[in-house]
């Protein structure tokens, strides 16, 4: 199994490469965030031991399961949240998530401020863009994004780091990279508008925009249109059922 996920993740990793070398871009700029939702705590700390050390789960049950399991291994990463960020249970998050991905409101964005000054903490955050007319995704719409981030960049508790979305959910006989390419494009445009406001470019905490954007199906499409952060789960586990855990 450790031979399949080590063989799993340089492919994954030579497959980045590759769209960073075509998109005309430096490797460096392009990181891999390992999604572990669907896999047993045992099987990311295989992931976490072949180097890959930035993690990402949708559910707070699942990350609270996994971070137990790697402290008492004294195994240290980088723990990404993806999910949706439901209110009550944004403090658990905030608590064991370095990374949110998936801020979608102003009224969260005022609940995660006052949470991470309550905890000391300071995580850093993506606003979600809802790009893909789907009732089950969340999101900011394109026209509330400058507010929240003016918003975002007057709170103090909280570092701004860039957007995300997530690409249409894929269609029998449709098109799915092209689907894909045009709401990765979106969101470059939208944060490419964003940094040629010098006020809301300042908003963000290295002064720019960075993109989550890109999954197993379509991080070389994301890669293309300038995401930063591409978020892959079932490329790293293919042929690795075993380790999968029943989602409820």
């Amino acid at each position: 199994m450790t031979t399949t996920l080590a063989s799993n993740l340089r492919q994954v990793r030579a497959d980045l490469q590759e769209a960073t070398s075509d998109a005309g871009r430096s490797p460096e700029c392009v990181e891999l965030i390992a999604v572990v939702k669907q896999v047993t705590a045992q099987a990311a700390l295989d992931l976490a031991a072949l180097g890959c050390l930035r993690l990402a789960e949708n559910r707070l049950a699942g990350l609270l399961e996994k971070r137990a399991r790697f402290a008492a291994e004294g195994v240290q990463v980088e723990w990404h949240f993806i999910g949706h960020i439901q209110r009550n249970k944004a403090r658990r998050i905030v608590q064991n998530a370095a990374v949110l991905h998936s801020v979608d409101s102003e009224r969260l964005l005022l609940s995660l401020d006052r949470i991470a000054a309550e905890e000391q903490l300071q995580p850093r955050i993506f606003l979600e863009v809802k790009l893909a007319d789907e009732t089950e995704k969340h999101g900011l719409a394109p026209d509330q994004l400058e507010s929240a981030v003016r918003l975002a960049g007057s709170l103090a508790h909280l570092d701004l780091t860039g957007l995300m979305c997530m690409a249409p959910r894929l269609r029998p006989g449709a098109d799915d990279q092209h689907a894909a390419q045009d709401c990765f494009r979106q969101l470059a445009q939208l944060a490419a508008g964003l940094a040629r406001k010098a006020e809301l470019k300042q908003a963000f905490s290295d002064g720019a925009v960075k993109l989550s954007m890109g999954m197993s199906g379509d991080f070389g499409t994301a890669v293309a249109e300038g995401s930063h952060l591409c978020r892959v789960g079932s490329a790293l586990f293919r042929g690795l059922d075993q380790l999968k855990v029943p989602r409820p």
